[in-house]
């Protein structure tokens, strides 16, 4: 039995029955926290008796928000990848300003902004200036990946807020890059293979426009046919979603990154099942399967949602751990979206 352009299912039964084994050394790797992760601890606030509850309050919060909005989860983690793997995980993508990285055309799209002023708000009423804007992403983005199916993870905590954002910072890569160029950028962070393959799983949840998938869909590398990896099912659907041209003043249209039984917002391994059938949107994800290592975890955890699971939680904690501000370094905003210095109620009333 063979799914439709994809690998045999009793090779995926092979895999999945070898498990862990096979990528132990690799597991090993991953498991090892990234060295800023070492300055942070578990329960900061309340072993410093500056905000013992802070954990409850936030979950409160992203659960409310959660329950009329199921895209938060996909947001949330888009808003924390952006912040981490530009200028390491100090909350300085929440900053306003014309010029800061919140305003780089490489982060166009993101959302989840006003959840985390809500929660910032509560916070400071409930323990003012304690807690971290970047402490507060970590932890919401933990806790709508747990309300949507996904592991709950600890989060360890203690990390300070950056005084500066600058879009010139801003070297995300575009979802056309190889997965060559993908394990690179990921090691210049200090990350490793694993951790692209997993944190990848990501788009298991949300949307993305018809303009990152086109090529694929229409001109292949100026080819003027398809991307001949998709499979034929999936690029038929995707056309009906995403026509070749836009008419005057139609909006670049939206796709689901996994569509599949009502679970767009649901954390899942069917991205990975759609890696290992060719039915994966983004060249990026499909592109899983160029590599002996990332294809090996994409069979795993296409057929094992506990191991990915697990994986995730690890490889997220690793990517918390990025060029951390912690002690005296930083600041704690007072709002996310304004250094203290530069905030105007600070200005205003503590002159």
């Amino acid at each position: 039995m063979r799914r439709e352009g994809g690998f045999d299912l009793v090779a995926i039964s092979l895999v999945v029955a070898l498990g862990l084994s096979l990528y132990a050394g690799q597991m090993q790797a991953a498991i090892t926290l990234t060295p800023g992760s070492k300055l942070l601890k578990r329960h900061f606030y309340k072993k410093l008796n500056t905000c013992a509850n802070v954990e409850p309050f936030v979950r409160h919060q992203v659960t409310l928000w959660w329950n009329r909005e199921k895209s938060i989860t996909a947001k949330l983690l888009k808003l924390l990848y952006a912040d981490c793997m530009v200028n390491g995980c100090d909350a300085s993508i929440l900053l306003d300003g014309s010029k800061t990285e919140k305003k780089s055309n490489k982060n166009s799209g993101l959302d989840g902004f006003v959840l985390i002023d809500k929660i910032k708000k509560v916070l400071e009423i409930r323990c003012p200036r304690a807690v971290s804007c970047s402490d507060i992403l970590h932890l919401a983005a933990r806790d709508a990946v747990y309300l949507s199916g996904g592991p709950s993870y600890p989060v360890y905590l203690g990390r300070r807020d950056g005084k500066e954002s600058k879009a010139s910072w801003v070297d995300l890569p575009s979802p056309a890059i190889s997965i060559e160029q993908g394990i690179a950028y990921f090691k210049s962070k200090g990350l490793d293979d694993m951790d692209y393959a997993t944190l990848l799983g990501a788009h298991t949840m949300g949307k993305t426009h018809c303009a990152n998938l086109n090529d694929r869909l229409y001109n292949f590398k100026n080819t003027g046919k398809p991307d001949p990896s998709m499979a034929k099912s999936e690029l038929e659907k995707l056309r009906k979603q995403c026509p070749k041209t836009l008419k005057k003043g139609q909006r670049d249209p939206t796709v689901f990154l996994t569509d599949r039984n009502g679970e767009q917002y649901k954390f899942s391994n069917n991205y990975y099942s759609n890696v290992v059938s060719n039915k994966a949107v983004l060249k990026v994800d499909q592109d899983l399967l160029q590599s002996y290592n990332t294809t090996q975890l994409a069979l795993e955890y296409a057929g094992m949602l506990g191991h990915f699971k697990q994986q995730f939680a690890l490889s997220i904690s690793r990517l918390g751990g990025l060029n951390l501000l912690t002690g005296k370094q930083g600041e704690i905003r007072l709002n996310c979206r304004f250094t203290n210095k530069n905030n105007p109620y600070i200005n205003h009333h503590f002159k």
